[in-house]
């Protein structure tokens, strides 16, 4: 009898995991993203313009699926913001670096950005709460820091980052994300996707990882983040997905699921590994684990 009643609940629960995915991904992914693929395109070269600088607007014709569809992560590695001591050693390069990341976000996305007060990131003004949220979930999926408060997105930048490197990782995937935003979501979907993230922040909050960012700021190197080895890169992608729709952050690198570490939002950790329990559950009922 007991078999009998956590077969249904496992049924209704993976029914709910595919109601929620299908509202947050892109009408083109929603039949298909279980059978993607993360193979990686050819990376866009640089133009310039008359002026001499790089045309932001003008080099992308086409991009990758979404990591969050199970496209390949637009990073392999975790790109994070600058330390505040490695912002201090060299403070006019990093004035150079957010100046041509805010231009090229703007140039990029027409969406207005310009330096933040928190060092290490810039500052991105979003249509709404719903857009930013949803861009979050998106560019941390492809391993580009990031972070929301209201309309307002946060992306990473330091004064090492390189102009064809980093600098064009982060207009890159803020450039890929808002195409997807604007040009595959339709307004009933956007509401519907306020709607779940109401509905799952009413359960739980947005669990993401920690940074520190006031006056001692200064670069987690990752330590902000648990890392979870899969069986497989099929697998660590549908737990990332899962994980995500349950209002927890997570990404990926090859075969390994990262979860965030908050003591904040989720004290010694509970919230995070009672959702992967329940994720990696679901998992082996549909034998990825």
């Amino acid at each position: 009898m007991m078999v009998s009643v956590m077969h249904v609940d496992d049924r209704r629960e993976l029914e709910e995991l595919d109601l929620r995915l299908r509202v947050l991904l892109p009408e083109t992914y929603q039949d298909s993203y279980e059978k993607l693929e993360p193979v990686a395109m050819g990376s866009a070269g640089l133009k310039y313009g008359p002026d001499g600088r790089v045309a932001w607007d003008q080099i992308w014709q086409t991009f990758c699926d979404l990591a969050m569809a199970g496209g390949p992560p637009h990073k392999g590695r975790l790109l994070e913001p600058g330390s505040r001591d490695a912002i201090d050693a060299e403070p006019a390069r990093y004035e150079e670096v957010v100046d041509e990341i805010c231009r090229g976000i703007t140039l990029a996305s027409e969406l207005p950005a310009q330096a933040s007060e928190r060092p290490g990131w810039v500052s991105v003004d979003c249509y709404s709460e719903t857009m930013a949220s949803w861009l979050l979930r998106a560019i941390v999926m492809e391993n580009v820091a990031a972070r929301s408060h209201g309309r307002e997105l946060r992306l990473p930048a330091a004064p090492h980052f390189a102009l064809d490197k980093e600098i064009k990782n982060v207009i890159t995937v803020i450039a890929k994300t808002t195409h997807y935003w604007m040009g595959h979501m339709s307004r009933a979907q956007k509401s519907a996707i306020a709607d779940l993230f109401a509905k799952m922040s009413a359960s739980s909050p947005l669990i993401e990882p920690a940074y520190d960012d006031g006056p001692a700021h200064r670069s987690f190197s990752g330590g902000g983040w648990r890392d979870i080895p899969c069986l497989s890169v099929k697998a660590a992608v549908w737990m990332m997905r899962a994980m995500v729709a349950n209002n927890v952050l997570s990404r990926r690198e090859e075969t390994t699921l990262f979860v965030p570490k908050n003591p904040v939002s989720d004290p010694n950790g509970v919230i995070v590994a009672r959702t992967v329990m329940s994720v990696h559950r679901l998992a082996a009922i549909r034998e990825l684990a």
